[in-house]
């Protein structure tokens, strides 16, 4: 009789386990050892088994019902499993059922051979448990030696150098790269003899050159005295008669020398446009441009053309802090101007940077930190109200700010404020000291550009400079009025405007800030400035002393820029998508430099022929004769080399340039034209001063080319020279 199947299991007969009940034993149990009890019918099955077995059944094979043992195969009989198989194994079961007159005890002996103890039952019984164990262990899978090898485990250095060459391929740092190289050719040949050339001129090159000198000095060696410099003797806060570009102290800190004074500005003059490219592409990629359109906004910012005409200021030129820390700001709040504001976005470190950024552009000075020290103060203020509205009045919605950010936001305004207070009052001091120091609206007026202005490039603007110099013939002061942020970014910007990634009322809001900027960088010459830059002179703590109001333009490229970044990025993609539907799905060469022509252009129009003029050389008295001292003559662009002469060992110097002249010095200046005589002696001496310095080379069509050699008999003074110099002792 055949076995029945129940749920896929052969359950034995009720007379064979009685019959095994009777002899003594247990009962079997297919579970624990499905082998079972070894009877008489077992093995008679057994032998049938051995000898109608077919040729190779020992050999475990893969096939289903092939009575292999320790195998994951489906079939009869398999060894060690609780499962037996619905299809009934070939051959064994067949020979067994004839065998045994029909009795139950099939499975039991087909399964003998895969049970821990081989069965009492012959020697085939044990070949076959013997074949079967080791079937069991030794079988592999043949197809594993056709697997891949697997792969080593790197070393140390191996390890060291992909993370490097991950950090090199990285976007921002292929954009500081790049920012650094750029710089480096668009400001050449600054590079060139950096120890003896400065850009633009030798005079406010040269008094920066000292500032960053002097605050080096001051804060290795008397600290307290850092206010009170060595120039405009005896004057007290007189460093603070300019801005002091204080946030480059520690570079200061490096050298001694006006070598190393000059190299230190060219250097930082480098720097700055590079920073300025990179803070630019940093603002335009937070707020959700693309990589190229980023690129743009960077090198409209750092080379726009009317910035060529103030490449002997360093403080104007250093403003990537700006764009750097909005975007640092940005990223930590997690907005960007193409996808709003996102919580999960949040960056508490990146806050603090962007607070830390900003307090270090406004150390540079305030002519460029005041106005951005009111527009981030805007910024917060207009965030803060829309936060609160769109929290709890205008379409109420749970936007978590969080109490980390919170407090990031609190501490790091107050310190940039705190920066703000302590950098702004020696300067209150000098307002009390020198009321003449402070501007009039007549004073803004002689600074004031004209609409044209916009539209007229410096003269050290390569493409334009020669094209424009009849205009800028018809402008008052055309160094501080030719304000052309590129024609090539007019057009972008007024491209962006109608096709852009930037929605409609961002880019809206984007041309009104550039309107309103363009508005007060014209300070009195926009219907007198009566409701636009006269109200913020009158009102605004510290706006009245910014003399230039064409420098605001900043902000109006800056705008302009993203304008075209997001054109530019609108462009991109679109050439992505046209790209997408090519086959295959690679863009052709002309949509690639179709893609780079926009920055290419702008490139171009940032070239300049800037004047590298060589700095005077430092006179050998400069480096011997004690303070203080005066050196004759004496003017604004004459004093302001002595500055950088002075910078070996920072002796004590009557002489001085800045933005205003002391009422004290202008007098010095007056009593020493009539200098060796009686009165001007006499006056020094109350002074403290105790040596005069009168340079030969200079001194062609001034009083001191005849009285430079006139006798010093009775005036109770000695005449020396060291090299060109004519030294009087007092």
């Amino acid at each position: 009789m055949s076995p029945e199947k129940s749920g896929g299991s052969r359950q034995p007969r009720p007379d064979a386990v009685s019959e095994a009940t009777s002899s003594g034993g247990d009962a079997p149990n297919p579970t624990d050892d499905p082998a079972g009890a070894t009877t008489p019918t077992s093995r008679a099955a057994d032998t049938v088994s051995s000898t109608k077995r077919p040729v190779g059944a020992d050999r475990p094979t893969g096939k289903p019902g092939a009575g292999a043992t320790g195998t994951d195969n489906p079939g009869a009989g398999t060894a060690g499993t609780d499962e037996p198989t619905e299809k009934p194994g070939t051959g064994t079961d067949k020979a067994t059922d004839k065998s045994a007159g029909g009795k139950t005890g099939t499975d039991e002996s087909a399964g003998t051979a895969g049970s821990d103890k081989p069965a009492k039952g012959g020697a085939g019984n044990a070949a076959t448990g013997k074949d079967a164990g080791t079937s069991g262990t030794d079988e592999r899978d043949p197809f594993a030696s056709f697997a891949p090898a697997p792969e080593p485990v790197p070393t140390r250095a191996r390890r060291v150098g992909r993370a490097i060459g991950r950090v090199l391929v990285h976007e921002w740092t292929l954009a500081v790269l790049g920012s650094l190289v750029l710089a480096v050719l668009m400001t050449w040949p600054t590079l060139k003899y950096p120890r003896y050339t400065l850009p633009q001129d030798t005079w406010d090159p040269s008094l920066q050159s000292w500032q960053m000198a002097w605050s080096g000095h001051a804060l290795l060696t008397d600290p307290g005295r850092l206010w009170h410099s060595n120039a405009f003797f005896p004057e007290r806060w007189s460093f603070a008669f300019s801005d002091t570009l204080l946030g480059y102290a520690p570079a200061g800190m490096i050298g001694v020398g006006p070598e190393a004074a000059v190299l230190r500005y060219n250097l930082l003059f480098v720097l700055a446009h590079a920073l300025a490219t990179s803070g630019a592409y940093a603002l335009a990629r937070q707020l959700g441009a693309g990589r190229i359109g980023s690129a743009v906004a960077g090198v409209s910012f750092a080379y726009a053309p009317w910035l060529l005409a103030q490449a002997g200021h360093l403080h104007v030129i250093s403003n990537g802090g700006i764009p750097l820390a909005l975007a640092m700001l940005a990223r930590g709040h997690g907005w960007s101007l193409r996808h709003g504001y996102r919580p999960e976005k949040r960056r508490v470190g990146w806050v603090y940077a962007g607070w830390l950024v900003a307090a270090w552009q406004l150390s540079l000075g305030f002519g460029i930190g005041l106005p951005f020290g009111y527009v981030l103060g805007g910024i917060v203020l207009v965030a803060a109200v829309t936060w609160f509205l769109r929290r709890w009045v205008v379409r109420p919605v749970k936007r978590p700010f969080g109490h980390r950010l919170l407090t990031a936001d609190v501490v790091g305004g107050l310190a940039f404020a705190g920066v703000g207070v302590l950098l702004a009052t020696p300067y209150f001091q000098v307002a009390d000291l020198h009321p003449q120091a402070e501007r009039t609206i007549g004073d803004i007026a002689l600074f004031s550009p004209p609409a044209t202005g916009f539209l007229t490039a410096p003269g050290e603007s390569r493409i334009w400079g020669d094209l424009h110099d009849g205009a800028r013939a018809t402008l008052p002061w055309h160094p501080e009025m030719t304000l052309l942020p590129g024609y090539v970014l007019y057009a972008l910007a007024l491209g962006g405007l109608f096709f852009s990634v930037w929605r409609l009322r961002h880019r809206l809001l984007l041309f009104a800030g550039v309107l309103v900027s363009m508005v007060l960088a014209m300070g009195t010459e926009f219907f007198g400035g009566r409701f636009t830059y006269v109200p913020l002179f009158e009102h605004l703590p510290g706006w009245n002393g910014l003399r230039t109001p064409g420098r605001l333009m900043l902000w109006a490229t800056l705008l302009l820029g993203l304008l075209a970044a997001g054109a530019v990025s609108a462009f991109a993609a679109r050439v992505r998508d046209i790209s997408a539907e090519r086959i295959p799905s690679w863009p052709s060469p002309w949509l690639r430099i179709a893609t780079l022509l926009p920055l290419l252009l702008v490139t171009v129009e940032g070239l300049n022929r800037t004047p590298h003029p060589v700095v005077p050389v430092q006179p050998a008295a400069m480096r011997t004769v004690d303070g203080p001292l005066l050196v004759l003559p004496s003017s604004q662009n004459h004093d302001q080399p002595v500055m950088l002469w002075s910078t070996t060992h920072f002796q004590d110097i009557v002489n001085g340039g800045s933005g205003f002249t002391p009422t004290l010095l202008d007098d010095v200046r007056r009593v020493t034209l009539s200098f060796p005589d009686q009165t001007s002696i006499e006056y020094l001496r109350t002074l403290g001063v105790r040596n005069v310095l009168i340079v030969r080379d200079q001194v062609a069509g001034t009083p001191w080319e005849v009285s430079i050699d006139a006798p010093v008999d009775g005036l109770g003074i000695t005449r020396d020279e060291i090299g060109d110099v004519v030294v009087y002792r007092l």
